[in-house]
């Protein structure tokens, strides 16, 4: 009886998830606002994903069409942190608005700024509107530096707190000697399994202390993310590059400056073989710590994270581009069936990917700091 219980949750809250998800799958950009705000055609569907996958300057929960015929949206604004030729602009990304010539523009502080494809670019003093070229360019805007809260940027530091406030709870009780409970007990195996099956074999007995707390919070965070990237909040973090590359680069800098005096010997000077060979084998060895090494974690990690999201929103849109062969029930019902089986993969991909980047890191870490024995 509890299994059918179980099960029956678990179901509801699939079909919830997918609910949600096919109502983000009705809303599209204002560019679309003419038709409704639906999606009607497959290069209308392959722009909706691509703009899914990108990160935003707010967050949209959802958007519904008004019987007016505008488009309204609902979710709260982020803060837009810009570095100008100026100096520091900050302002509500709720400022934006739209212009005669359908561009998003904003004006602060006697400066423009104009949102293209989801970047902003500052508009050269006078200019009014953007201009661009036969490449569609823009010809009177350039670039400036944004620290923008962005979604992602607000998910990680959502998933951020959230691991505190939680680690936080499991540390007082380990420290009153106490048998975790609530969803410390959750943690308390994950946090064994990373340490004992991931930091400990890969790194050794003597060094894997110093680097569990590293592996535990790579392993949580990336694990997080992905599981609220299969929500219909629209998460896409770990499915950003830059967000991969940061994450690449804390593991690169703890493995080069952690690496034992073995290590380096072994990379610069390689011992066994011949004397003219080793500086050969020093520039590969160097390649494959500074470059190929960080390149495979940040992606790996951001093409299965991202191909996960296109194939789940491309089944999704199955219930549109198949409209004209199919009923509307029979190609909504095929849309679910597929994207409920695929996301119950995911799932499985967002723990597997998370535990191969901890894997990785452990591995290069244990590399760094092995000791070496000369006969």
């Amino acid at each position: 009886m509890k299994a059918i219980q179980h099960t029956f949750k678990f179901l509801v809250l699939v079909s919830a998830l997918f609910i949600g998800t096919f109502a983000f799958a009705q809303h599209h950009e204002e560019k679309h606002k003419n038709d409704g705000g639906e999606i009607n055609t497959d290069q209308e569907v392959k722009d909706y994903i691509l703009h899914h996958i990108k990160d935003s300057h707010d967050f949209t929960l959802w958007s519904y069409t008004s019987d007016t015929g505008e488009r309204k949206h609902v979710g709260f604004p982020l803060p837009v942190i810009l570095w100008t030729s100026k100096g520091l602009v900050t302002f509500m990304s709720s400022e934006f608005h739209h212009n005669d010539d359908g561009h998003v523009v904003v004006e602060k502080n006697g400066q423009k700024f104009a949102k293209i494809h989801s970047k902003i670019y500052e508009l050269e003093a006078g200019a009014s509107s953007v201009s661009f070229d036969e490449d569609h360019h823009a010809t009177n805007a350039h670039k400036l530096l944004d620290f923008s809260i962005t979604k992602s940027v607000f998910g990680i530091l959502l998933v951020g707190l959230l691991m505190i406030l939680a680690f936080s709870s499991l540390a007082r009780q380990y420290r009153k000697k106490a048998i975790p409970t609530g969803f410390a007990r959750v943690l308390e195996p994950l946090v064994l399994y990373v340490r004992d099956e991931i930091a400990r074999p890969n790194i050794g007995d003597k060094h894997y202390r110093r680097f569990t707390g590293y592996l535990l919070t790579v392993f949580f965070f990336i694990w997080i993310l992905n599981l609220l990237g299969l929500t219909p909040l629209g998460f896409n973090v770990t499915g950003q590059i830059a967000v991969t590359a940061a994450l690449a680069i804390f593991t690169l800098i703890i493995y080069t400056f952690s690496g034992n005096k073995g290590y380096w010997g072994h990379m610069l000077w390689m011992p066994g073989v011949p004397v003219l060979i080793r500086p050969v084998l020093a520039i590969i060895e160097l390649a494959g710590a500074f470059l190929i090494k960080p390149f495979s974690l940040l992606v790996r990690l951001f093409a299965n994270i991202s191909a996960g999201h296109i194939v789940v929103m491309s089944l999704i849109g199955i219930m549109v581009v198949m409209q004209k062969e199919m009923t509307p029930v029979g190609s909504t019902l095929l849309s679910f069936v597929l994207s409920m089986f695929i996301t119950l993969i995911e799932v499985l991909v967002a723990f597997l990917q998370a535990y191969i980047f901890t894997m990785l890191s452990a591995l290069f870490i244990g590399m760094a700091v092995a000791d070496h024995d000369h006969h």
